[in-house]
């Protein structure tokens, strides 16, 4: 980390700079499917460019972040953010502020140490070895006009349905690569299985999992009790957090 770290500040400031120190703190697991890099790096490109006295366009610190952790350039972006990496360009724009449809996130904790195979050197064995990588890139463009138009007219039902499918697929080019690439546990089994129950007594809710076992339970804020208790009272579950959608990375008040 400390490498990348340096890097960061290398491309915010330049290589001709002062030492830095950085001081850190986190509330989830780091390096367990909780995206933990693109905060980390949001933050830093954030926390870099105003200790230097550098006045960047939000696009910019966009960009900078992408450079240091590809999925950071989200994270300078709130609510439903799309992401588009085009020419070694990354264009990044908020579809629908939070407050415009205030989703509640129940994240269930199946596991708080480091995964043992990282997000990136993940994908690339995927790339060089599942049989179905070049099927799930070849119908990304589908899924994300399938999620971008839900997001627009707000159906829960059709970013439900498109959000899992795609989660899905995700996790079975992993499975299929060589050697396979299992990030789920029997916990995170457990979950999906409470979320479904969930779903079949009419509960708004669906889930999604990034690369690691932690499960995502995205739900109607009217809901968020009854997923919360559930997922707490599926075997197994070391912690549950609730949120809403993020904010966008930005300067807080420490002092």
């Amino acid at each position: 980390m400390l490498p990348r770290l340096s890097a960061c500040l290398d491309l915010v400031i330049g290589s001709v700079r002062p030492r830095a120190s950085i001081v850190s703190r986190h509330n989830f697991p780091v390096a367990a499917g909780l995206a933990s890099s693109a905060s980390a790096f949001a933050a830093a490109t954030v926390a870099a460019a105003h200790a230097a006295g550098k006045s960047l366009s939000v696009a910019a610190l966009a960009n900078l972040a992408g450079r240091a952790s590809g999925s950071a350039a989200r994270s300078l972006y709130g609510g439903f953010a799309e992401l588009e990496n085009s020419d070694n360009k990354i264009i990044v724009s908020t579809l629908c502020e939070s407050e415009q449809w205030p989703l509640t996130v129940v994240i269930a904790i199946t596991e708080t140490r480091p995964k043992a195979v990282g997000s990136t050197e993940a994908m690339e064995i995927s790339r060089k070895t599942s049989p179905f990588y070049a099927n799930w890139i070849e119908r990304q463009d589908d899924d994300l006009n399938t999620a971008r138009d839900a997001i627009l007219k707000r159906d829960f039902e059709q970013l439900a349905a498109i959000a899992e499918h795609n989660c899905l697929k995700m996790h079975s080019v992993m499975w299929a690569s060589r050697p396979p690439i299992v990030y789920w546990n029997s916990v995170t089994m457990r979950c999906l299985q409470t979320v479904r129950k969930l779903q079949g007594n009419g509960i708004g809710v669906f889930f999604t999992i990034d690369a690691g076992p932690q499960v995502k339970a995205i739900c109607l804020p009217e809901h968020a009790e009854d997923v919360r208790t559930a997922l707490a009272a599926t075997e197994g579950v070391m912690d549950i957090m609730v949120t809403g959608l993020g904010d966008a990375a930005r300067l807080v008040d420490v002092s």
